[in-house]
């Protein structure tokens, strides 16, 4: 299974909307895509794609529905794990519950080949745990001066406290690809002087009227709009992920990843 979080040192810059176009990418290209809604405390998946959900992400730690039960169906087949909004406990989870959500996911009747996992913004342990427990992580950026301080404070916090090494850049919104690569050297710069990090470039996600049209319509612009400008380099960008995923040592599937995503946090936390 290729697990892929998609993260940011802050809101705002389009990590969602990444997260939920690189899904409907992949799932054309035939992989079986589960979207993880992974800010468990502010749902924005199911937003995004004008979705209603009747259950949520804690009725499957509280034991009321299965995972399955909770699913969502978007766009192109892929399946959303929706988060809660405003439950902040969701955030904490006792052992129990943990193990529960081991199970919940390890009993899914359906196979999973791609895991997007939109984790929240920030350096909070949520995001610290969930992008530790991924194969792949993405840090979106774009040209803002607190946008390129924060990503690398979470680059920073992400290899000091939890081991990451390699990480793949994406630059959101931008007005060229030059531009893209200007944002990448400028983390580069830092990151190789005081960091054991690697950092590649994933590519560039221009702005263009497509892209907030699609968003305003709630829905995928690689979908809404293929042959616009942000839609194919969305679409390029899952390609180049599909083409280099390999699978993750020791996969025994989605049940698997929760008990990563447990150990890392039991890490995180100094359990």
């Amino acid at each position: 299974m290729n697990v892929v979080a998609v993260t940011s040192g802050k809101g705002g810059v389009g990590k969602t909307s990444v997260a939920v176009n690189l899904a409907v990418s992949l799932a054309s290209r035939g992989r079986e895509v589960v979207l993880f809604d992974a800010d468990l405390g502010l749902a924005n998946v199911d937003i995004a794609l004008g979705l209603k959900s009747k259950y949520d992400i804690r009725h499957v730690v509280s034991g009321e529905r299965t995972l399955e039960e909770i699913l969502l169906e978007g766009p192109e087949g892929i399946r959303i794990v929706p988060a809660s909004s405003g439950i902040s406990s969701m955030t904490d989870l006792s052992s129990q519950q943990q193990a529960g959500l081991v199970r919940a996911f390890s009993e899914l009747s359906f196979a999973v080949d791609t895991l997007i996992v939109d984790t929240g913004a920030g350096i909070d342990k949520s995001v610290q745990t969930f992008s530790s427990a991924c194969q792949t992580v993405i840090v979106v950026i774009c040209d803002e001066p607190t946008s390129i301080t924060d990503a690398y404070a979470l680059i920073k916090v992400l290899n000091k406290q939890c081991g990451v090494k390699k990480f793949q850049l994406l630059a959101n919104m931008v007005e060229t690809e030059a531009q893209g690569r200007q944002l990448y050297g400028k983390i580069c710069s830092v990151a190789d002087r005081f960091l054991d990090v690697h950092l590649g470039y994933l590519g560039a996600v221009p702005m263009d009227d497509f892209l907030r049209k699609s968003i305003q319509q709630q829905g995928a612009v690689v979908q809404l709009y293929p042959r616009s400008k942000s839609a194919q380099a969305l679409t390029q960008l899952a390609k180049n992920i599909d083409s280099s995923a390999s699978p993750q040592e020791g996969s025994g599937g989605l049940g698997f990843f929760v008990e990563r995503l447990i150990r890392h946090r039991s890490q995180v936390i100094g359990v």
